[in-house]
């Protein structure tokens, strides 16, 4: 769909520049992606999954370490 928008012309550059998205048009459906996936995470957390305690669980591999990912994550780099 085309149209016309008024968008703050230095947020976008750096929204393009930081994500590296090669269009203006690709940089705002990313962004319009991402609050519509913030929004239906929120309204799981109200609503829930609609599984039950034990389908929950069943649901979770059972090898499963939080704590080893974590430690086995990379710390981040900052300063590039």
């Amino acid at each position: 769909m085309k149209m016309t928008m008024h968008i703050d012309k230095d947020l976008l550059k750096r929204v393009m520049e930081t994500y590296g998205y090669a269009s203006k048009t690709e940089a705002v459906e990313m962004a319009l992606k991402e609050l519509d996936r913030k929004e239906r995470l929120r309204e799981f957390g109200r609503k829930g999954l609609g599984l039950t305690p034990d389908e929950l669980a069943d649901a979770v591999d059972p090898n499963y370490d939080l704590m080893a990912m974590r430690l086995a994550e990379l710390p981040p780099k900052y300063g590039k």
